[in-house]
């Protein structure tokens, strides 16, 4: 069979190209002055809340400031949980620019007078139109229903803003070199992706990352259950020995999201899953299953954790004889009367 035929396929193999739209438009972008708001509020629906947790988990841990995750629906039901006493600086994230949740959660927060907004989109639509600051990468945009070329270029730009706000030129330099590590993983490991991916005697997949690499598990299992309808799961690294690790047996695959800092306390996770009898993939910057050696530091690196991941649950919805590009019962866009 022809991969090339699924737009997923084709998206995921061209994401880097994304990417480095994402690190020029954002390094381009006149972002607001981070020290004059009490605390950053990242928002968006599904995906883009799992990389709105990604991305509060890095503003904090680069800034020293406080930062929140707070999903888009949330935000526009239960407004109350901003306040309107503090400077709030609002990072609405949206592949289309257009999910009513974040777009009515932005109307009223501007509203409400209670900050100022950026968003971060692949398409130039009404949520853009709602900003102070706008970001667009329009070489994200997608064919497919599930999000992966545009949720990995939103991540590299709301890395690309962490860093920026934090005033880590340096961080930002080196980023420059995500795209070309980012197509060699993706040549080398796709056979690896493969193999996993058409492996139907696995029943049951779990994600485990700490960190800013939480918001990334939750984001792979997103694609998991999307793209293949297989039970999968996201987990901190050490809650999942609180009761989750009881699902593991020898039809389960556990998918580490290794760290550099607490690489010993999450490899040694992954070892008591081995003796339970599950398989482990583990992705980390040396020693791993995939290994990146990018020599880029830890805070910014995160999007080489998706592309082989992607490519996963790829391969086995089309071993599933399922269609990637068009998830059962979703649109590639949630609108609704609100």
């Amino acid at each position: 069979m022809n991969m090339e035929t699924y737009h997923t396929y084709k998206e995921i193999k061209s994401q880097t190209e994304a990417w480095a739209q994402a690190l020029d438009v954002t390094r381009a972008a006149v972002l607001p002055n981070a020290e004059k708001y009490e605390q950053v509020i990242f928002t968006g629906c599904g995906s883009t809340y799992y990389l709105s947790l990604a991305a509060a988990a890095l503003y904090q841990e680069l800034t020293g400031r406080i930062a929140r995750a707070i999903p888009g629906g949330e935000l526009l039901l239960n407004s109350q949980i901003v306040s309107t006493q503090s400077k709030n600086l609002l990072v609405a994230i949206s592949r289309s620019g257009t999910t009513t949740e974040t777009v009515k959660a932005v109307e009223k927060f501007k509203s409400e007078k209670r900050g100022d907004v950026v968003v971060i989109s692949n398409y130039g639509e009404v949520l853009s139109r709602l900003a102070d600051v706008n970001i667009v990468i329009p070489k994200g945009q997608e064919e497919s229903v599930a999000q992966t070329r545009s949720f990995a270029s939103m991540f590299v730009a709301v890395t690309a803003f962490c860093a920026r706000a934090a005033g880590r030129d340096d961080l930002l330099s080196a980023m420059s070199g995500l795209p070309k590590v980012g197509e060699r993983l993706i040549e080398k490991y796709e056979s690896f992706a493969k193999e996993l991916g058409e492996n139907l005697d696995y029943d049951r997949f779990y994600f485990l990352g700490s960190g800013i690499r939480y918001g990334l598990a939750c984001e792979v299992n997103l694609k998991m259950k999307e793209m293949t309808l297989t039970h999968s799961e996201p987990f901190h690294f050490l809650e999942f020995r609180h009761g989750p690790m009881s699902m593991v047996n020898q039809n389960a695959v556990v998918v580490g999201m290794l760290s550099d800092v607490n690489r010993v306390h999450e490899a040694k996770v992954l070892s008591e899953m081995t003796m339970l009898g599950g398989s482990v993939a583990s992705f980390g910057e040396s020693d791993a299953d995939v290994c990146f050696e990018s020599n880029i530091p830890e805070s910014v690196r995160g999007v080489m954790y998706l592309p082989v991941l992607q490519l996963m649950a790829f391969y086995r919805s089309v071993t599933k004889g399922l269609n990637p590009d068009k998830p059962n019962n979703l649109t590639a866009v949630v609108k609704l009367d609100l």
